[in-house]
């Protein structure tokens, strides 16, 4: 794979963990480079590369601690563009918080179901931000006087949870991925096998949800959301 391509780096200390992440990513991002790293320390393997997202094991730490605190130097010194999201064991919403506040863009947790998760990631590689702790999808790991609900149940309902708060479709998560990446529609139509209507249609969808009246006003809202300026409500 050419360096140009898009690149995501993932640095995670498990083996099992970390190739996962990466064959999960590689069927989703198809044609995307992958850079799978056991810490900061070999982060200069990537350096050239055209990185666009990166995802970092939080590995138990409190999101004070000095070592979570140099790694996030040592990306920010040699990637300062790149969006970095946390990978974590914990559903803990005040880590979530602290996150936020200090730039990070995702919070992925091993209790999301896969495809939120991916929904989440389109939604940052389109700048905005995914924290499904402080959205209320996660559970509060409590189920007292809570009805039992099917597998299926419960994941059909956090999926539509996320979606409604997210405020895009699936198809347009999609074509919000590819737009950020800087597709023109012709190739957004090619490469999400859609029709040139309709990827007109998912855009038109879009800007008025963001208020935006072309591609780069797009963009600009979710990034100002990312940052958390100012942005008018959806229509």
């Amino acid at each position: 794979m050419g360096r140009t391509a898009p690149t995501v780096i993932i640095i995670e200390h498990s083996t099992l963990a970390r190739t996962t992440v990466v064959k999960l990513l590689e069927h989703e991002l198809a044609g995307w480079n992958f850079i799978d790293l056991i810490s900061t320390e070999s982060l200069d393997r990537a350096l050239g590369a055209e990185v666009r997202l990166i995802a970092l094991d939080l590995a138990g730490r409190s999101i004070e601690s000095i070592s979570l605190r140099d790694d996030l130097a040592a990306i920010a010194a040699r990637f300062p563009e790149a969006p970095i999201t946390l990978l974590s064991g914990t559903d803990d919403a005040f880590i979530a918080r602290q996150a936020l506040t200090m730039g990070i863009r995702g919070f992925f947790t091993t209790s999301l179901p896969i495809d939120i998760a991916l929904a989440g990631l389109r939604l940052v590689l389109a700048g905005g931000t995914f924290f499904p702790q402080l959205m209320g999808v996660v559970a509060n790991g409590s189920n007292e006087h809570i009805p039992v609900r099917t597998e299926a149940e419960r994941r059909l309902d956090d999926r539509m949870q996320y979606l409604a708060i997210a405020e895009f479709t699936p198809r347009e998560a999609d074509v919000l991925a590819e737009l950020q990446s800087g597709c023109s529609n012709k190739v957004i139509a090619g490469k999400l096998n859609l029709s040139g209507h309709t990827v007109k249609m998912h855009l038109q969808h879009i800007m008025r949800k963001l208020q935006a009246q072309n591609r780069t006003e797009v963009v600009a809202r979710l990034v100002q959301r990312a940052a958390g300026g100012p942005d008018a409500a959806p229509s």
